[in-house]
């Protein structure tokens, strides 16, 4: 019964950090979308910066939003709280991040496809990354 209960809680909370990286990718997807077509020049570092910016906004709504909405089963408690575990969070995310960058330079240059599409294609792989490297090094009671 206790497994059951966990497991329900843990789908729960995936669905949590789905709910709250689907508002993190439309602050990240925005901003990509505004710097590429409306700010920054056409140039071949433009797609990376505003990239990168876009993350940034996705990355500070995700943790905001994984403290105080996401990883209930630790509330209570300053697990997730710490500079530490918004360091350890924030470098998850840089990973991700650079998976992203990866994903859209192997998915743009190698395959040609449209940026819009190769970073929702993106965004799925590396949810699954974020939520995982997170629920385990940083909302975890053993953590690091």
């Amino acid at each position: 019964m206790n497994i059951f209960r966990n497991r329900i809680q843990l789908i729960f909370e995936f669905s949590r950090y789905v709910l709250v990286g689907g508002l993190a990718f439309i602050a990240d997807f925005g901003v990509l979308y505004i710097l590429k077509e409306r700010f920054l020049p056409n140039e071949w570092y433009s797609l990376y910066l505003a990239t990168g910016l876009g993350f940034a906004a996705g990355l500070l709504i995700n943790y905001i939003l994984s403290v105080n909405f996401v990883f209930t089963s630790v509330r209570g408690t300053k697990v997730g709280k710490s500079f530490r575990d918004f360091t350890v969070f924030s470098l998850i995310g840089i990973i991700g991040l650079f998976l992203t960058e990866l994903g859209m330079f192997l998915g743009t240059k190698g395959l040609e496809l449209n940026y819009l599409f190769v970073k929702i294609i993106v965004t799925f792989i590396v949810l699954l990354w974020n939520y995982s490297a997170r629920k385990i090094l940083v909302f975890s009671k053993k953590g690091l």
